[in-house]
């Protein structure tokens, strides 16, 4: 596969959240769940603290500044209440990380991160393709059932 391959792969797995981001509104950051402990103002910034930190550390873009606050703590803290911002922050997530996408060429290469021992790139696209993949299907039921 061609680095076009892998970047089309990407962008039309991330569609499952970024679809949905067209419709959230404000009210909707606050909902979670019965009990769980993610809202969805929650899921939208881990998303794209993941995605950042792919582009950092997994695809080695320098030019990325990221304090991945969602993994950092690792529970809502309710502070993820605004609406603009959110969709701010992960429109650089899934622009930085495009970018490490496009810039690279040695798929078959390997990273190596403490979260996932050693991975090809490809391998690693796959984590990253799957992680947002998971986390949009959780964001959709709270859209949709969340109070």
């Amino acid at each position: 596969m061609t680095t076009a391959h892998y970047l089309a792969l990407w962008q039309e797995a991330r569609t499952r959240f970024s679809n949905q981001l067209q419709a959230v509104t404000a009210q909707d950051l606050h909902k979670k769940l019965g009990t769980s402990p993610n809202s969805a103002g929650f899921l939208i910034r881990h998303i794209a603290d993941v995605e950042l930190l792919f582009a950092k550390n997994v695809f080695k873009k320098s030019d990325v500044q990221v304090v991945a606050r969602t993994v950092i703590d690792k529970r809502d803290t309710g502070e993820w209440t605004n609406l603009t911002d959110l969709l701010a922050y992960q429109q650089t997530a899934f622009e930085h990380l495009r970018a490490a996408i496009q810039a690279t060429a040695d798929w078959d290469g390997t990273i190596t991160t403490p979260e996932f021992g050693t991975k090809t790139k490809a391998e690693a696209l796959g984590r990253i393709v799957s992680h947002t993949a998971y986390h949009a299907g959780q964001l959709a039921m709270v859209l949709k059932y969340g109070n």
